[in-house]
């Protein structure tokens, strides 16, 4: 039965994010259950083509990247795939109305890693406008569910605060991606150079991002709201653990939340939730 093969397909997206992303997953545990396995299919779907760029390096990435844009593009046409990933994303990608435009976005910004290894003010915000703003566009349908005036209304909100998770990745990401991989996101930011100055610069736009995504949280469905907002806090932790260590500590060590810290913020986040206290603490 067809059912029992999309069943396979959303348990394979379960796995995906779990296995890849604490963070998200306890956030999107936080959403209402019908919006769950929707937002496991996109953030499996970004996974995939992602580690493509990232991880496969022993492998023909171009070609691996192109034939999952082409498996994509005929998975939503066919509506099936016999990947399972791609299965339950084409699934979501139709039940839900996410535009193609959309995904060919993202695609190009994967596109992008695999050819530019250093960025201007304009191709950094192609990459994340690509990366990380239509992610928050394409989760954002799901949680309008059809409502094209909400989703008109929040999408600057969901863009800034896609922009705003990227952002701090590639903050803590810094050495990594700079020694690993050769690649240099911020415009006019050489990591050899990398200071307290730099730093303090990409800090205010960030913080930017999100005091501007908040407003947008303020104002989803409650179905949506309260997992968005975990997601929120965990990366404003993590933004304000970055900005409290000085930039040769980034440069030399990824900064990270704990588990038993993201279980606090979980606590603390459900509480402010429930009394109608989501603000930013400066």
């Amino acid at each position: 039965m067809k059912e029992l093969f999309d069943h396979v397909s959303i348990k394979c997206s379960r796995f995906t994010t779990r296995t890849y992303s604490t963070s998200f997953s306890l956030g999107i545990l936080c959403l209402h259950k019908e919006l769950r396995d929707p937002v496991y299919s996109i953030y499996g779907f970004v996974r995939f083509a992602d580690e493509i760029v990232d991880s496969f390096h022993n492998y023909d990435k171009p070609k691996l990247l192109q034939h999952f844009k082409e498996e994509t593009h005929k998975a939503i046409e066919d509506k099936i795939s016999l990947n399972p990933i791609l299965n339950s994303f084409q699934f979501v990608v139709h039940r839900f109305g996410i535009d193609l435009d959309l995904i060919d976005c993202f695609l190009k910004s994967m596109e992008m890693d695999l050819n530019k290894k250093h960025h201007d003010l304009n191709s950094f915000e192609e990459y994340i406008l690509g990366s990380a703003e239509v992610v928050g566009l394409m989760c954002l349908r799901v949680f309008c569910k059809g409502n094209s005036a909400m989703f008109e209304t929040l999408k600057p909100y969901a863009m800034s605060l896609g922009s705003a998770f990227q952002k701090v990745n590639f903050l803590r990401d810094l050495s990594a991606d700079f020694e690993g991989m050769g690649r240099s996101y911020f415009p006019e930011v050489d990591p050899k150079a990398f200071d307290d100055t730099h730093k303090r610069k990409i800090e205010e736009s960030i913080k930017q991002d999100f005091e501007k995504a908040l407003i947008g949280i303020r104002q989803l469905p409650r179905s949506a709201r309260f997992g968005v907002y975990v997601a929120y806090v965990y990366y404003l932790a993590l933004f304000r653990k970055i900005k409290n260590t000085p930039s040769r500590l980034v440069l030399k060590s990824r900064v990270r939340i704990n588990n038993s810290h993201k279980i606090r913020l979980l606590a603390h986040s459900y509480v402010k939730h429930q009394l109608n206290l989501i603000e930013w603490n400066k």
